[in-house]
């Protein structure tokens, strides 16, 4: 049966971009998206209204299509889709760069093996970024402002914990900065307005209150197109879609889950965590996250340990990660950024229950318990 939203996205496009479709239908209009976005930019001119003036700067230049891969749920099924696509789309095929990894320095080291892994098991290149500053030196306070009111004061101090607006800073330092580098890399000093690069993204409407109100189909910035491929992807399609093509055989399963040539690879860390594992900043942290870490990945909770020890020492205040500042809430310093990843680790939408249905379709749960778990309250 299609599968819809309970309303519209504030930016869905018309009536078509957020209606009931089947699995199926998701599929073929996530392919229109990306034929549509790379054929917008690899060919035609590039035309910029200046008031009354309706400049010419030439031929667009597609220097690359580019898939960002955190190792999360969302994320393995868009790398999966993106293999098909390109693998039906022969015309299209020579933009395709590659993976993108950002790795903040602070991943489960898990997490960074299954990326680096499943890029070798599909011959695909892997551009591992990484970012200019370290989260300690965050935390430490050790990370200046270079322009602007707040030039040479430190952008943030201490670990930033939960609430407030501590998310955008760890975001744009330890995520977007890479991302922004590796753009310049390929358009060079004066580029953006003729020549583009596109980053493939697993936002969706239904992953949270906050995507509900701010993912778009296609978001220029720039030199950048954002393409939000699966935008329009509810739970139940991710779902559908993974019981499609996971493996389900009886059998000792290869690393991953690639048991053959159109399985869905699967990262560990997601069954375990139900979140990527690819950061540890710390700022959506759950009551009991840094002990459900220790259980699992006890390497991952030493390094927050000597974290938490090397702030203490400094006698920062702030100097325990995940929990809540103590004193006034602490507002970042300087320019803000839109979070475009980082989705799997903000609040879900109200009613959501991921974690239940996962353990439904895995078989942990039975339809009757699930329906008991899940059953409004009287």
């Amino acid at each position: 049966m299609p599968d819809v939203l309970k309303s519209k996205p504030i930016k869905a496009t018309g009536d078509e971009a957020w209606k009931a479709r089947t699995l199926d239908e998701a599929i073929a209009r996530t392919y229109e998206l990306l034929d549509q976005t790379i054929s917008k930019y690899s060919t035609g001119r590039a035309f910029v209204t200046r008031g009354e003036r309706v400049i010419d700067y030439g031929l667009f230049e597609l220097l690359g299509l580019f898939v960002l891969y955190s190792g999360g749920n969302d994320s393995v099924v868009l790398q999966h889709l993106l293999r098909k696509y390109m693998r039906d789309r022969g015309l299209f095929r020579h933009h395709f760069g590659g993976i993108i990894h950002v790795n903040t320095g602070t991943a489960i080291e898990q997490t960074t093996q299954h990326v680096r892994e499943t890029a070798a098991a599909w011959d695909w290149k892997l551009h591992e970024l990484h970012p200019r500053v370290t989260y300690l030196d965050l935390v430490l306070g050790n990370v200046l402002a270079t322009r602007g009111p707040n030039k040479g004061r430190p952008v943030w101090l201490g670990f930033p914990g939960p609430g407030g607006d501590s998310h955008n800073v760890m975001y744009m330092r330890l995520k977007d900065e890479p991302l922004q580098a590796f753009r310049r890399s390929l358009v060079g000093p004066s580029g953006g307005i003729r020549r583009k690069v596109i980053y493939v993204g697993g936002m969706r409407w239904a992953e949270s209150q906050k995507r509900f109100r701010t993912a778009s189909e296609v978001d220029v910035d720039g030199a950048i197109v954002w393409l939000s491929a699966i935008v329009h992807w509810t739970n139940e399609h991710m779902r559908e879609y993974r019981a499609r093509y996971r493996c389900q055989q009886q059998h000792k399963h290869s690393a991953h889950r690639l048991c053959g040539p159109e399985a869905l690879p699967l990262n560990e860390v997601t069954e375990h965590l139900h979140m990527s594992g690819d950061c540890a900043c710390g700022a959506f942290a759950k009551p009991g996250e840094l002990e459900e870490r220790r259980f699992f990945y006890p390497d991952n909770a030493g390094q927050i340990d000597e974290w938490q020890r090397i702030a203490e020492a400094a006698g920062i205040a702030a100097c325990k990660w995940g929990e809540r500042p103590p004193g006034t809430e602490r507002k970042p310093k300087g320019r803000r950024v839109k979070e475009r990843l980082c989705a799997g680790c903000a609040p879900p939408l109200e009613g959501q229950t991921d974690i239940l249905d996962d353990w439904r379709d895995r078989g942990l749960l039975t339809d009757a318990q699930y329906a008991t778990f899940t059953r409004p309250a009287a």
